[in-house]
Parts: structure tokens; sequence; C-alpha cells
């Protein structure tokens, strides 16, 4: 990993074309501290096994790396027990970077340790959102920016995100309410392809979906187990958890590449893949 990337610009049209340049923070203090999803409240008495978190990191950054993702690293902080999940703290729309407005307490500060990295990085920044808005809220397809509706993401930031970017379409999904972030249920995976959790959507929202993409459904356990939070790295290259065998072997059927990695201690907090990566730059 480095800490300054080889030039400032930032693109991302999708969520899934080429991923060559992405921002990582290692979970050297990672720690359910305050109990903020249902998946810390069910690891919270076990909490979080640190070196073991460190190598699984470790793991992961070495497969991106091996896939030719430039791996920049934030430095951890010791009282921001979240920092690991670097893709709620900001997110790039095609040639703009957006920093999140975040909703918990616990995690304010980490938007004003990234201020600063990216200022020296001389890289860009709006910051534009008076409602809270955090990145697992938000997946780009081309000209359509799909935006959860959760406890972290406030209808009036999604009114901004939609004012500040008038010639895409921004669609809000309402989730239920003990969901996290869209990136939990909703993924997009390929062209036209994506991963849902059926159940957390309302009815009308779920068709929008159907209607845009074919839909790979996850299981209540899989969902549990962050089926859906895989990391698209191009090339129908996808890292996901080995755990989740059931649906590996769906994706493997559609012709995608999975890259199992183990993930299981950071899991714990509520997020995956990619909720720990900040992609800065996608090819085309």
């Amino acid at each position: 990993m480095q800490e300054t990337p080889t030039d400032n610009k930032v693109h991302c049209r999708t969520e899934y074309s080429p991923l060559s340049r992405v921002l990582v923070v290692k979970p050297s203090f990672m720690k359910i501290t305050e109990v903020i999803n249902e998946t810390q409240k069910y690891y919270k008495r076990n909490n979080i096994n640190i070196p073991l978190a460190m190598q699984q990191h470790e793991e992961f950054v070495d497969i991106l790396e091996k896939n030719d993702v430039e791996v920049l690293e934030l430095p951890a902080v010791s009282d921001l027990p979240e920092q690991v999940f670097t893709r709620d703290i900001a997110f790039v729309i095609h040639n703009d970077l957006f920093l999140g407005s975040m909703n918990e307490q616990v995690r304010e500060k980490e938007t004003t340790r990234l201020e600063p990295w990216l200022h020296d990085n001389k890289i860009s920044l709006e910051n534009v959102f008076t409602g809270s808005i955090e990145g697992g809220d938000v997946m780009v397809d081309g000209s359509t920016i799909w935006v959860g509706r959760s406890g972290r993401t406030s209808a009036r930031a999604v009114d901004e995100l939609q004012t500040r970017l008038p010639s895409l379409q921004v669609e809000p999904l309402t989730l239920n309410d003990d969901i996290l972030h869209l990136d939990c249920v909703f993924n997009i995976i390929g062209e036209g392809v994506a991963l849902v959790h059926p159940p957390a959507f309302t009815s009308n929202d779920f068709e929008k979906l159907k209607s845009s993409y074919h839909l790979i459904p996850v299981t209540n356990e899989e969902q549990f187990r962050m089926g859906p939070n895989v990391l698209s790295i191009g090339q129908g290259k996808i890292i996901s958890l080995p755990m989740n065998e059931r649906l590996n072997r769906i994706l493997h059927s559609k012709g995608f590449h999975v890259i199992p990695v183990e993930f299981s201690e950071i899991i714990k907090s509520g997020g995956s893949f990619r909720c720990c990566t900040l992609p800065l730059r996608r090819e085309e």
C-alpha cells in the first residue's frame, strides 16, 4: 500500500468497470464500542479479534494489488473504531468526489480525517449536504444513481444530490428499518446484473430494480453474512466471502470469476469488501 496517489484524477461511472485506484484504512483499532447495526448487536459479546482482522485485511489488499489495483492507505486513528469502512465517508460519481455527511456520532470524525488527505493530494471534493448521506447508500450505474433511503441517508440529502447532478437520474430506494446501507442488500456486479435481497425493499422499489436488472436473489442467511457486499474489480471478477458457497456457485454459473477471500472477522462489524473500499478510479 502507499499513502499518496500517482495523480489526482477521480472517475467512477459504474460499480463494475475495472477498478484501478482505491482508498482503504487498516482495521488497526477496529472495535464494536457503540452498537449501531444489527450485525454488531449479534457479535458485540465476542467483539473483534484485531490481529485476525488485520491479517484478513492484508490478504484482501494483496488480492487487489495482484489484480493491478493501486491501493492507497489513509492512516488509522485510535478513536475511530469504524474507520475501516472507507466506502461510507465519501463517494465518486463520474468525475466528482462527494464527501459524506455521517449520521452516527461515532463516525463523524472520519470525514474530518479524510479532508486533509484529499487536500494534500490535490483531490477536489464536493461538500454540499445539509442532510446525512453515506457512501454505502450510493450505487452508480452510468446515468442512474441509486440511493438508499436508510437510517443513514436522509431524503433531504437525496434531493440535494439530485440538485447537484441535474444531468443524471437519482433514484431513491426506501429500505427497511433494520437495513444498514443499500450495499448490504443490493449491489450491481455487471452490466444489467445485480445481487438483491428482495425483502429489504418496498414492492414498488423492487419492481423498479426488477425492470432494470437481471436480479440474483440472496437468502436471509447470505444477507446476514454480507453476501451482497461483494466487490467487483472489473472483467467479471468479484471478491466474495468463501462462506457464501451457494451464492458463489450461482455467480460462477453466470460467468463471473469469483475470488474467495476470508473476511469473517471484519464482517462482525456490519460491513464487507465493498464497505472497506473507497474507489477513486474505475477505468472505462
